[in-house]
């Protein structure tokens, strides 16, 4: 198994998504279904190794 990623990792892969999202949202002319989708889908992919990393922390 991995090791599990400390604090500043978590908070640096988070700040980077969010960075993302801003860019894409602002410089999208319109938000609709396809943009919501792919936002949702990768906050999946970031949040969802971040809470397993937390959890396995505290073992």
């Amino acid at each position: 198994m991995r090791k599990p990623l400390n604090n500043s990792q978590c908070v640096t892969l988070i700040l980077l998504w969010a960075a993302l999202c801003f860019i894409v949202i602002t410089s999208s002319p319109q938000i609709d279904g396809p943009l919501i989708v792919m936002i949702v889908i990768s906050a999946a992919l970031v949040f969802i190794p971040v809470i397993k990393s937390m959890k396995g922390r505290k073992k």
